[in-house]
């Protein structure tokens, strides 16, 4: 039996090598301002908190003073067309007993749902969550047999700073999924700050390769430094398949058709 797996290895092992030396150039071109308009139609947060209802805080066009007092959160990033959105796991860090909110950009039509967690990974830093709302904009994945290079241009979608930065480049390589089956983690070339985690990261076509996570500083004699910036990436076929069996566990009625 150990012959046979030794050999079975070395079988695969040129196909392996194969693919790993074909990783083509990454495309230089970088995002542009159609990539922005897409990211602003699909911006969204998450906002945790004891509030029932974050109507007055909506309606107020989200004033300070009617923001709930005890509000955590971060970015997220909708994936499907009826309601489904993957964050950062550490978003929901404290959301035991409390209200988890998606408020969805909707092209510019702000919607509020509340929204509960269908898988959370805390090891990869990855959740889904799902709210009953129809979610029109969205972002496709770009495709999981791609290589995507170190150099790749991209930009992000946090709240915080994704309107703000400047594109910049992946700053390691993602294999195709084929090669891999749990969550890859990604380098990123430009600084997050707080709210940003769990926004998008995408290509220069606006397909999501991942979503925000952690950022990296040095912190020699009281100066920081950037190092880099962190994302996560699920594997698609099996995020897909946890959808799917979601979908068949929930009532119709959970999503809206509005």
């Amino acid at each position: 039996m150990h012959l046979n797996f030794t050999w079975h290895m070395l079988a695969i092992v040129p196909a392996i090598l194969l693919q790993a030396c074909s990783v083509p150039l990454p495309d230089p071109t970088p995002p542009g301002d159609s990539v922005r308009h897409l990211a602003a139609q699909r911006l969204s947060v998450i906002v945790v908190t004891k509030r029932r209802s974050l109507e007055g805080w909506v309606g107020s066009r989200f004033s300070i003073s009617n923001a709930p007092g005890d509000a955590d959160g971060g970015s997220a990033t909708p994936i499907t067309d009826d309601g489904y959105f993957i964050t950062a796991d550490h978003v929901l860090t404290h959301s035991a007993g409390r209200h988890i909110f998606v408020v969805y950009g909707n092209g510019g039509d702000i919607r509020t749902a509340e929204a509960r967690p269908v898988w959370r990974s805390y090891k990869g830093d990855l959740a889904l969550i799902h709210a009953p709302i129809h979610t029109p904009y969205f972002y496709h994945w770009t495709p999981p047999l791609a290589w995507l290079p170190v150099g790749t241009p991209v930009v992000h979608g946090g709240i915080s700073t994704g309107f703000k930065t400047e594109p910049g480049k992946l700053a390691s390589s993602l294999p195709p999924e084929g090669l891999f089956t749990g969550i890859r983690k990604f380098k990123i070339d430009f600084p997050l700050q707080p709210g940003d985690s769990g926004g998008p990261v995408i290509d220069a076509r606006g397909n999501l390769i991942g979503v925000n996570s952690a950022v990296e500083f040095l912190v020699p004699m009281e100066t920081a430094f950037f190092i880099d910036s962190e994302g996560n990436r699920p594997n698609v076929r099996q995020l897909g398949e946890i959808i799917a069996r979601d979908r068949l566990s929930r009532p119709s009625s959970q999503t809206s058709p509005n």
